[in-house]
């Protein structure tokens, strides 16, 4: 990456740290000939105690934070609208950090329902959930959007069979109920498939690039658009209201309208409403769009050095960036040309990386679960979106894209069983330590080939040094008899014929009918010592000798 590229990229960052929580609540675009444009603190006047409000969005991408700021003061002044329930399908917190992310919500009283899909982001509604003054629900993120989807045409709920044999079966887990079994369940078990039901929406909330004087809203340099159209007519259809964040207002075209007027009862024209994380939509980032103008690989160095200097990603050593090698060469002899290959956040980040710089990933299309397909998944504060994406499409697309064609899916792990159960969905007891299984359940049911990678300990030390791994200090181990909660199940995915792989510190694993077996390890490792001694998990060691691997 070039040192201006670099220098660019340093200073937008500064800028956007020392201004970020700066805002206006009481800015006021109006038109007098249309009473839809106002202001953002009329626009929540639209929401009454007790409604149930779904945002669109995902990561730092389409954050409604001028909508989020005001309902925080308007409650904090007002105390209403309170009671509110509030679903988002993807992660659109904070981390407990980052201002103007839904977050702001995080108020005792304010929310006391929140469902969504990846929750880890969400820090003070987690905060809440511990402290029993709110109650947590979790549908995974494909099967939200479908189901928003299905509502918008008029059904009330979706049978899948997506998430059998997870924790979001009530016949193996908690179903939607996350820590409060006298919740009402939005999920039953109906023979061989999983019923899926949402709460009658009362608003709609969501981020769009651009509005004209009319109120149709348009799309342009968008970076994802997620159910952002579906959910506009789903709760139109159930009588609500849809109120939408853009941030300019442009001539009339009507070729380019993505939802019309008819369907928007208020918009809410904000000059610092964000395409991205720090990038507005009238100055944006390019390169995350369809009019993208630079290199894949320029682009993604960008996007990766910006989320470094903003320490939201974790500095990647020797040992991680061949750990990532050996995943990219392992999809690369396993994936057959012109696949579809979804990327999960972390070390399958990595993997997609050095697939780019070998060239690799010009014999598969990737894509997101927020609709960006093709070009290379935006890691760290931008995912959901994708560098140099070839359209942009709904999330609900974008998952049925996946059903009928995904044939590999990279994501990381949690814990791996003795039966290949694993858990990619919380980390401990707590309501604090859940973290969600976004995308996660939906993709490893499809996929025809699933490769997991991840750390073989955790709070261990690994180091690699002169092509040889050694492990200096042990942790806890990651591969156990028994997960704590199930985000996939082994047993099923061997019973519909799906190739498992493990990539680890210390070797790669294979999921079998016996069991997870070792399929080749790193040099250095002791299988005795280092594996078998170590784990608690039932490991399956062939017969015959097992590869070493060669580390580049």
């Amino acid at each position: 990456m070039k040192l201006f590229h670099k220098l660019e990229v340093a200073i937008h960052l500064l800028k956007w740290r020392l201004t970020w929580s700066f805002r206006n609540t009481r800015y006021s675009f109006t038109i007098p000939s249309n009473p839809k444009f106002m202001g953002p603190r009329e626009a929540i006047g639209l929401i009454s105690d007790n409604s149930t409000c779904l945002v669109a969005g995902i990561s730092g991408n389409q954050r409604v934070s001028i909508l989020a700021w005001s309902l925080r003061e308007v409650f904090q002044e007002t105390k209403h609208p309170k009671n509110l329930t509030i679903i988002s399908a993807g992660g659109q917190g904070g981390r407990g950090r980052a201002p103007g992310t839904l977050e702001e919500l995080g108020l005792p009283g304010l929310v006391t329902r929140f469902i969504s899909a990846h929750h880890e982001t969400y820090k003070a509604f987690l905060q809440l959930a511990d402290q029993g003054k709110i109650e947590l629900q979790c549908i995974p993120q494909g099967v939200m959007a479908l189901l928003v989807e299905a509502i918008s045409e008029g059904r009330d709920h979706l049978l899948t069979s997506t998430g059998i044999g997870t924790f979001c079966d009530p016949e193996v887990g908690p179903g939607s109920n996350l820590f409060n079994s006298r919740s009402e369940s939005l999920v039953s078990r109906e023979k061989n498939q999983l019923k899926f039901t949402l709460p009658k929406l009362d608003i709609v909330m969501f981020n769009a690039p651009a509005a004209d004087d009319e109120g149709n809203i348009y799309i342009d340099n968008c970076v994802t658009i997620c159910e952002a159209k579906e959910a506009a007519i789903a709760v139109k259809k159930q009588g609500g209201k849809v109120i939408v964040n853009v941030g300019r207002v442009i001539p009339k075209n009507l070729e380019q309208v993505y939802l019309s007027t008819d369907y928007v009862d208020a918009i809410v024209y904000y000059p610092k409403t964000e395409q991205t994380a720090s990038f507005y939509h009238r100055k944006p980032w390019t390169i995350m769009t369809t009019s993208s103008k630079s290199s894949a690989l320029e682009g993604l160095d960008k996007v990766r050095f910006f989320n470094q200097l903003a320490g939201v990603t974790p500095r990647r050593g020797k040992l991680e960036k061949s750990l990532a090698t050996i995943g990219a060469h392992l999809i690369h002899e396993k994936v057959p040309e012109k696949s579809w290959v979804n990327v999960g956040t972390g070390l399958p980040e990595e993997v997609c990386y050095v697939l780019q710089e070998k060239k690799w990933l010009d014999k598969m299309t990737l894509f997101t679960e927020a609709g960006a397909i093709g070009g290379i998944p935006a890691p760290g504060l931008f995912f959901g979106a994708a560098v140099n994406p070839e359209k942009i499409v709904s999330s609900p697309k974008a998952f049925r894209l996946a059903q009928e064609n995904l044939e590999a899916t990279i994501l990381g792990f949690l814990e791996v069983d003795s039966e290949g159960n694993v858990n990619a969905s919380q980390r401990g007891d707590k309501a604090t330590q859940f973290v969600g299984p976004g995308g996660f359940i939906d993709f490893t049911c499809t996929a025809k080939q699933i490769f997991f990678i991840g750390s073989w300990m955790a709070r261990g030390k690994v180091k690699l040094n002169k092509g040889k791994v050694k492990i200096e200090k042990q942790g806890r181990p990651k591969f156990v008899e028994k997960v704590r909660q199930i985000t996939f199940h082994g047993k099923k995915a061997i019973a519909q014929g799906q190739k498992v792989y493990f990539i680890t510190h210390v070797g790669i694993f294979y999921l079998t009918e016996k069991g997870v077996e070792l399929m080749a390890v790193m040099p250095g490792i002791s299988i005795e010592k280092d594996i078998l001694a170590f784990s608690p998990m039932k490991i399956v060691v062939p017969e015959k000798e097992v590869p070493v691997i060669t580390l580049e």
